[in-house]
């Protein structure tokens, strides 16, 4: 087995079993890996080690990035690519590794719109790969799962305690003014806190919040606002990507594929209906969006 080979394969069995990563997510960070390690032996002429990885320069990073784009991917694309890069990076060069700073491609917005699926995962991936710690990663990552698969409000994730486990079909949760709901929960939600509190350091208790600081506190929102703000720079997201987005993006995507406004109050815990009718003007933003970028004599 070659040294690169070793070191794909050493990565792989890191994102597995230490960051608990997905299947998905595991098979598009290696192959990320695998070519950068393609390109450097091809421009370098000869193999790279992993002492070659620790010493590469922005200009390597960027090369790279021009010869993937030279490949048709786009600006969210490129951006994914260069945060898997960063992670890969990060491994190679052990505890403490510098990398390059190289800033992502800019995602240019016209229509106020919703975080697209796709953006979504780029945002969680890219927050819990920069997780100073892995079961820091898969609790943000956690998090973030519950605010768009479930609607959720922040306050509602951090509220979760050790009385909703063992998780479930539905989840109960409290919102505003006490008043309590049951939302569905969809497996990779499910499996996402399963898995960050399969690694947490603290046990889930009934009576206290599943999610914990790095100390063993309460989770201050404000950290998961500020590692979603990273990412989004990261990524070349708009400024309106925030973690209440995403609640935001969960109630535009249901009725974009054709549920009720009734439902959706109910799943959103709103106390109107005027609260949750906002949303049928997002979603006629996002066709317009759509339909200007898409219709010919637009």
């Amino acid at each position: 087995m070659t040294a690169a080979a070793a070191l794909i394969d050493a990565y792989r069995l890191f994102l597995a079993q230490d960051r608990r990563r997905s299947v998905h997510t595991v098979r598009a960070y290696v192959a990320t890996a695998e070519r950068l390690l393609d390109f450097l032996a091809r421009h370098r002429g000869g193999a790279v080690s992993r002492n070659d990885l620790t010493r590469l320069g922005t200009a390597d990073i960027r090369s790279f990035l021009a010869d993937r784009r030279g490949e048709g991917i786009g600006n969210l694309s490129a951006a994914r690519e260069l945060s898997a890069v960063r992670g890969f990076l990060r491994f190679a060069g052990g505890e403490g590794a510098s990398v390059p700073a190289v800033k992502g491609p800019r995602v240019k917005r016209g229509v106020p719109r919703p975080v697209s699926p796709d953006e979504v995962i780029a945002l969680a991936e890219d927050v819990a790969e920069t997780a100073r710690d892995g079961w820091i990663g898969a609790r943000d990552w956690a998090v973030l799962m519950l605010l768009y698969g479930c609607g959720l409000r922040i306050s509602e994730a951090l509220g979760i305690t050790g009385d909703a486990m063992p998780l479930g079909e539905t989840l109960r949760v409290t919102g505003k003014r006490n008043k309590t709901r049951v939302v569905p929960l969809l497996p990779q939600v499910r499996q996402a806190v399963e898995a960050y509190l399969a690694v947490c350091p603290w046990p889930a208790e009934k009576g206290k919040a599943i999610f914990r600081g790095a100390r063993g506190g309460v989770l201050d929102p404000a950290l998961i606002r500020r590692a979603v703000q990273g990412a989004r720079g990261r990524l070349g997201l708009s400024e309106r990507t925030t973690p209440h987005a995403l609640r935001h993006s969960f109630a535009t995507h249901l009725l974009g594929r054709g549920a009720d406004l009734r439902s959706l109050q109910e799943l959103l815990g709103h106390a109107s209906l005027s609260s949750t009718q906002v949303y049928t003007q997002v979603d006629a933003a996002y066709l317009l969006d759509i339909y200007r970028n898409a219709h010919p004599r637009a």
